[in-house]
Formats: C-alpha cells, structure tokens, sequence
C-alpha cells in the first residue's frame, strides 16, 4: 500500500539535498501519515484509515461522514 493520505489524498513531494558546496541530489519528502481507527457513528462501526495530520483536521472540522463522502467523491477511496 503506497504512502497515501486516505482522506485528502496528498501524496510524497520531490525535492533536492543541498549540501554546503550547492550539490543537489534527489530526496523525497514523505507525508506525515498515521494509522488511525474511527468510529462511525452511522453505522456503528469502527474503520481503519491511514490519514495525514491535515486529514485528521479535517475530520475534526467537517465530521467523519462527510469526510469520507468528499473522498469517495474525488476517488481516494472506492468504500468505508
């Protein structure tokens, strides 16, 4: 399972290493991502997401279900 926020979809950036003579080489910069259990109100259940931290401020501030409808919109996820 690729490193993948669930929720808002953000993914790894590219960047460069800059050492003190300017030399550039290649570095990833991985998402700050959490495996986190949710309880679903709805349904009372409880699901499994890997989520970024701004994820997890998403949810906080929208609610769980509408997060997880606006994902399945944009095709983060298929089901919850």
């Amino acid at each position: 399972m690729s490193r993948v926020c669930q929720i808002t979809g953000k993914r790894f950036m590219v960047g460069n290493n800059v050492s003190h003579s300017k030399r550039r080489t290649k570095r990833r910069f991985d998402v700050n991502l959490f495996k986190k259990r949710f309880f679903l109100v709805e349904e009372e259940r409880w699901i499994d997401l890997r989520v970024s931290a701004s994820g997890l401020r998403m949810i906080n501030k929208v609610g769980l279900l509408a997060a997880l409808k606006s994902a399945q919109e944009k095709g983060y996820i298929t089901k919850f």
